[in-house]
């Protein structure tokens, strides 16, 4: 297994092993018009069939140990998680500026963007390990609003789950192409997504009458709150909305 630092490790502890669980990872190679990738895959091996799979986007430091700790806390869960590589092998930042910077590049373009999710989504829909009937989104920060770009290209999920990621509105509305209900954890204390951003999204949902799709606040959350080992973490807004990811998957597979 890919080693993780304390405070990643302690993350993931929160999810229980279940007995007789074998839990194996693994790095993948894929590419996307040129670009080499590198995703990382992770499912509990004891759990015979095909398993509904979750894609993890990463935030804008790139494919680094926090989305493949949470990857690893769906695979105790008897998922098979696949953390998406939006930036390419060897991309990742430390320094907040370079990763603004390169987050950029996506925002700007928004085709680039979904296509990159969409090289990691066609994957995992071959994976002989997956149910290509059952595959949901989720992200956080950056990838969180990446997650929520990509449901609208029409692609067929089952779910797609945002937190904390920037809540980006489309002019007319597009909503029309989701195929999934989405579940948005947003920080209430958060100057990134303030309470015009989140009351201007849910009206472009609402512009779609059948669409299921829940936004939650989390009281004096901040952005970020969900990251462990910096000073926005909230452990009990992490928790609730934690708690509510697992429900939602439930449900939307059980769909």
């Amino acid at each position: 297994m890919t080693e993780l630092s304390t405070v990643h490790r302690n993350l993931v502890d929160t999810v229980p092993l279940a007995v007789g669980a074998r839990i194996e990872d693994e790095t993948v190679t894929y590419e996307h018009d040129g670009q080499p990738l590198e995703g990382y895959a992770v499912h509990d091996a004891a759990i015979a069939g095909r398993k509904p799979a979750v894609l993890v986007i990463h935030d804008w430091s790139g494919l680094r140990e926090y989305p493949k700790a949470r990857a690893r806390m769906l695979a105790r869960l008897g998922y098979f998680a696949f953390a998406v590589d939006i930036y390419g092998a060897g991309r990742r930042f430390d320094d907040d500026g370079d990763a603004a910077a390169e987050a950029g590049r996506y925002y700007q373009d928004l085709t680039l963007l979904r296509a990159r999710i969409r090289a990691g989504y066609d994957v995992v829909a071959k994976d002989p390990r997956v149910d290509p009937g059952r595959i949901a989104v989720i992200g956080y920060c950056f990838g969180g609003s990446a997650a929520l770009e990509f449901a609208r290209t029409g692609t067929p999920l089952a779910g797609t789950a945002s937190f904390h990621g920037a809540l980006i509105t489309h002019e007319p509305p597009d909503v029309a192409a989701i195929t999934g209900p989405l579940l948005i954890a947003t920080g209430a204390a958060d100057p990134v997504v303030p309470d015009e951003a989140v009351l201007a999204f849910q009206n472009e949902l609402r512009t779609r009458e059948d669409l299921d799709w829940r936004i939650s606040l989390y009281s004096g959350a901040p952005h970020a709150f969900t990251l462990p080992g910096i000073p926005l973490y909230r452990e009990k807004a992490d928790r609730r909305s934690w708690r509510e990811l697992v429900d939602f998957l439930a449900e939307v597979f059980a769909g």
